[in-house]
Protein backbone atom coordinates (compact mmCIF):
# COMPACT_ATOMS: atom_id res chain seq x y z
CA UNK A 1 0.00 0.00 0.00
CA UNK A 2 3.09 2.47 1.03
CA UNK A 3 4.51 1.84 -2.25
CA UNK A 4 1.33 2.72 -4.44
CA UNK A 5 0.74 5.86 -2.76
CA UNK A 6 4.25 6.84 -3.25
CA UNK A 7 3.89 5.87 -6.97
CA UNK A 8 6.34 3.64 -6.97
CA UNK A 9 6.76 1.11 -10.13
CA UNK A 10 7.35 -1.59 -8.63
CA UNK A 11 8.79 -3.19 -5.33
CA UNK A 12 10.10 -6.06 -3.58
CA UNK A 13 10.11 -6.26 0.23
CA UNK A 14 11.66 -8.45 2.46
CA UNK A 15 11.56 -8.37 6.16
CA UNK A 16 13.79 -10.73 8.24
CA UNK A 17 13.61 -10.72 11.66
CA UNK A 18 16.46 -10.56 14.12
CA UNK A 19 17.50 -11.08 18.04
CA UNK A 20 15.15 -8.05 18.98
CA UNK A 21 14.23 -6.32 15.86
CA UNK A 22 14.41 -6.54 12.03
CA UNK A 23 15.68 -5.88 8.83
CA UNK A 24 13.63 -4.31 5.88
CA UNK A 25 14.76 -3.85 2.42
CA UNK A 26 12.49 -2.46 -0.16
CA UNK A 27 14.16 -2.40 -3.64
CA UNK A 28 11.97 -0.09 -5.52
CA UNK A 29 11.61 1.12 -9.36
CA UNK A 30 10.54 4.60 -9.35
CA UNK A 31 9.25 7.09 -12.21
CA UNK A 32 11.19 9.98 -12.63
CA UNK A 33 8.47 11.56 -14.34
CA UNK A 34 8.84 14.84 -11.50
CA UNK A 35 11.74 15.54 -10.96
CA UNK A 36 13.79 17.95 -12.44
CA UNK A 37 15.28 17.82 -16.11
CA UNK A 38 18.88 17.44 -15.02
CA UNK A 39 18.37 15.30 -12.23
CA UNK A 40 16.63 13.10 -15.29
CA UNK A 41 19.64 12.86 -17.28
CA UNK A 42 21.73 11.12 -14.59
CA UNK A 43 18.31 8.61 -13.81
CA UNK A 44 16.20 8.29 -16.52
CA UNK A 45 13.05 7.56 -16.68
CA UNK A 46 12.83 5.25 -13.96
CA UNK A 47 15.52 4.85 -11.48
CA UNK A 48 15.97 1.53 -8.78
CA UNK A 49 15.81 2.61 -5.16
CA UNK A 50 17.14 0.11 -2.38
CA UNK A 51 15.72 1.38 0.97
CA UNK A 52 17.56 -0.86 3.72
CA UNK A 53 16.26 -0.30 7.38
CA UNK A 54 17.66 -2.22 10.48
CA UNK A 55 15.66 -2.05 13.67
CA UNK A 56 17.72 -2.91 16.47
CA UNK A 57 14.93 -2.81 18.83
CA UNK A 58 11.08 -1.91 18.70
CA UNK A 59 12.52 1.99 19.00
CA UNK A 60 15.00 3.33 16.92
CA UNK A 61 17.67 1.60 13.88
CA UNK A 62 19.29 2.67 11.01
CA UNK A 63 18.32 3.72 7.38
CA UNK A 64 20.26 3.97 4.13
CA UNK A 65 19.38 4.76 0.76
CA UNK A 66 20.79 3.74 -2.54
CA UNK A 67 20.56 4.15 -5.92
CA UNK A 68 22.87 0.84 -7.88
CA UNK A 69 24.73 2.72 -10.41
CA UNK A 70 23.89 6.08 -9.24
CA UNK A 71 25.56 8.61 -7.32
CA UNK A 72 23.33 9.06 -4.98
CA UNK A 73 23.15 7.97 -1.04
CA UNK A 74 20.80 8.52 1.75
CA UNK A 75 21.82 7.26 5.15
CA UNK A 76 20.77 8.30 9.32
CA UNK A 77 18.45 7.06 11.50
CA UNK A 78 15.11 6.32 12.46
CA UNK A 79 13.20 6.43 15.96
CA UNK A 80 9.93 6.17 17.70
CA UNK A 81 9.39 9.00 20.30
CA UNK A 82 6.91 8.58 23.05
CA UNK A 83 5.12 12.30 23.82
CA UNK A 84 2.00 13.43 25.42
CA UNK A 85 -0.02 13.24 21.87
CA UNK A 86 1.22 9.91 20.66
CA UNK A 87 4.28 8.51 19.31
CA UNK A 88 6.52 10.43 17.10
CA UNK A 89 8.66 9.32 13.85
CA UNK A 90 11.58 10.72 14.18
CA UNK A 91 14.12 10.50 10.40
CA UNK A 92 17.39 12.18 10.11
CA UNK A 93 19.24 11.41 6.84
CA UNK A 94 22.20 13.06 5.07
CA UNK A 95 21.73 12.86 1.76
CA UNK A 96 24.58 12.96 -0.53
CA UNK A 97 24.69 13.17 -4.53
CA UNK A 98 27.99 13.06 -5.43
CA UNK A 99 27.92 14.94 -8.91
CA UNK A 100 30.28 18.28 -9.70
CA UNK A 101 28.76 21.89 -9.85
CA UNK A 102 24.85 20.46 -9.27
CA UNK A 103 25.31 17.58 -6.64
CA UNK A 104 23.88 20.36 -3.90
CA UNK A 105 20.60 20.76 -5.76
CA UNK A 106 20.33 17.82 -7.03
CA UNK A 107 20.58 16.59 -3.01
CA UNK A 108 17.48 19.14 -2.03
CA UNK A 109 15.48 17.55 -4.96
CA UNK A 110 16.56 14.01 -3.58
CA UNK A 111 15.80 15.05 0.14
CA UNK A 112 12.22 16.33 -0.89
CA UNK A 113 11.56 13.54 -2.76
CA UNK A 114 12.06 11.64 0.45
CA UNK A 115 10.21 13.49 2.48
CA UNK A 116 7.34 13.11 0.32
CA UNK A 117 7.60 9.60 0.04
CA UNK A 118 7.64 9.66 3.75
CA UNK A 119 4.55 11.98 3.95
CA UNK A 120 2.53 8.96 1.91
CA UNK A 121 3.77 6.59 4.08
CA UNK A 122 2.72 8.22 7.68
CA UNK A 123 -0.96 8.64 5.25
CA UNK A 124 -1.00 4.93 4.59
CA UNK A 125 0.45 3.84 8.23
CA UNK A 126 -2.34 6.00 10.11
CA UNK A 127 -5.34 4.25 7.63
CA UNK A 128 -4.04 1.23 8.83
CA UNK A 129 -4.04 1.94 12.53
CA UNK A 130 -7.49 3.35 12.14
CA UNK A 131 -8.44 0.04 10.57
CA UNK A 132 -8.39 0.54 7.05
CA UNK A 133 -6.94 -2.35 5.22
Amino acid sequence: KVARAQGVVSVDVTITPTASGFTMVSDQVQDTAGLPAIARKITGDTTRAVVREEWSDATSGTIEITAPGKPTTASGTASLVPGSGGTTYVQELEVTVKVPLVGGKLEKVMADNIDEGLSAEHAVGTAWLRGER
